[in-house]
């Protein structure tokens, strides 16, 4: 059952209306009442709302954790969007959660997972890699820098709103294209390494924390999938196919009149031309019985490795992602 009114977190009159219609409309009042708990679950339980320097800030926790993942915070939000125009307070909320990932990306863009208090140090502390306060866990993960960025688009195109692109926001786009650049591993292996004393094998990065050999063909490496283990073959292709599809909404932003970031823009857009090709080429095999199937993770020399995560992307979340078409024949294969 949902907390009581006075134990909510945040209340939002459109969620709230969307409620009773449901219930309303649902001829099944079981399913009724599965909706009214978990549809705002977590405005509920999981926000914390708040103005900082006369600007919204939204922290979501993950849920089972008090820390709030880049993935996480845009996925729990995400149905929310299409009620902000109805609901000036769930706007500011949306608008609170792009300007908190803003700041946890300038922070640090290959970390995954973050605390509300950037002063606030990690029970992961010890991990070998560049811990920071403020950081709970710094797991590259290609996925964790394109969630803000759906947000934003997702945001503007339901509510027309340029005011969250401000300075802070151009700054993460800029340090977004920068560290997909350096995990494309052209000269060499780039700053990002990670490992960690534990006897889980999914949490241990092979060859000093920078996984195994890739050749550079213009993927980007993503040395962890968004279920948070790490990979075997470091290019990523399902977080690399959302990659190309956040890199055009990023273009497509900073080219608004409102935001004049043209050759950031354009930047953004070479590199997703550059991804896409890479993906086409490498991530794309021939299997001896279904024929054309998009790889789940590749080397760039021609091994590669079939199966799937269990979070999204997946292999089997790209059409819900606009990464492709569920109708598309290569999907379909797949």
């Amino acid at each position: 059952n949902r907390p009581p009114l006075a134990q909510r977190k945040f209340t939002s009159k459109a969620v709230e209306a969307m409620i009773e219609k449901v219930k309303k409309d649902l001829p099944n009042k079981e399913l009724g009442w599965l909706f009214e708990n978990c549809f705002p679950n977590t405005l509920d339980t999981t926000v914390d709302f708040e103005i900082i320097d006369g600007k919204p800030d939204t922290y979501v926790i993950t849920g089972d954790i008090d820390a709030m993942w880049l993935r996480d915070s845009t996925a729990q939000v995400w149905p929310y969007i299409p009620l902000t125009k109805n609901d000036p307070e769930l706007k500011q909320l949306i608008k609170g959660v792009i300007n908190r990932q803003m700041k946890c990306i300038l922070l640090d863009p290959y970390a995954n997972a973050f605390y509300k208090d950037f002063n606030k140090v990690s029970e992961w502390k010890d991990d070998i890699t560049k811990m920071k306060p403020g950081i709970h866990e710094r797991k590259w993960e290609i996925d964790s820098l394109c969630y803000p960025v759906r947000l934003s688009y997702g945001y503007w195109k339901q509510t027309g709103d340029t005011s969250v692109f401000d300075s802070n926001w151009k700054e993460a786009m800029k340090l977004i294209i920068q560290t997909f650049t350096e995990q494309q591993r052209k000269n060499n292996n780039g700053p990002y390494s990670f490992q960690r004393t534990t006897a889980w094998a999914t949490d241990g990065v092979p060859l000093s924390g920078y996984g195994y050999p890739v050749k550079p063909c213009g993927l980007i490496v993503s040395t962890f999938r968004p279920s948070d283990d790490c990979t075997l073959l470091p290019f990523l292709i399902p977080s690399n196919l959302f990659a190309i599809e956040i890199l055009g909404q990023m273009a497509e932003l900073l080219s608004l009149y409102a935001v004049n970031e043209t050759a950031l823009a354009a930047k953004a857009k070479a590199l997703q031309q550059e991804v896409k090709k890479a993906v086409n080429e490498h991530g794309i095999i021939q299997h001896p019985k279904f024929g054309r199937i998009i790889a789940f993770e590749v080397n760039g020399y021609g091994s590669f490795h079939m199966m799937d995560d269990a979070n999204v992307p997946s292999l089997l979340s790209l059409p819900y992602l606009g990464a492709i078409k569920a109708t598309d024949p290569l999907y379909q294969n797949t």
